[in-house]
């Protein structure tokens, strides 16, 4: 299921209910509904900024690793396989990120579920 993100302050953002949930769940807010006001912008940017800060000092464990690798050669499955690409969390949080900072300098909200 997608949540879609609106402002007045720049384009749509869609993402993922489960991606926008981890998002939502870190600014206390409901991810089937809910707003954003200018005034929470502030706080919500610097949420944001410093949890992608502490994701981006924590890189993929190696346990992740091989557990990913140990899962490609089940069932019979070929070793040539595409290099492992993980999505960060400051990949998926950047676009909405970016809205709140635009929703700042203009002072409008963010909605979502509406």
């Amino acid at each position: 299921m997608l949540i879609t993100f609106h402002s007045k302050a720049a384009a749509d953002v869609m993402m993922y209910k489960d991606h926008a949930k981890r998002i939502l769940d870190l600014l206390q807010k409901d991810s089937d509904q809910g707003i954003i006001t200018a005034a929470e912008a502030p706080k919500a940017v610097e949420i944001l900024e410093r949890e992608i800060a502490e994701s981006r000092s924590h890189p993929t464990s190696e346990q992740v690793k091989r557990d990913v690798d140990a899962h490609h050669n089940e069932q019979g499955d070929d070793t040539d396989h595409e290099e492992m690409e993980i999505v960060s969390f400051s990949t998926r949080a950047y676009p909405l990120l970016d809205m709140l900072r635009e929703a700042r300098k203009g002072g409008y909200d963010v909605v979502w579920g509406v």
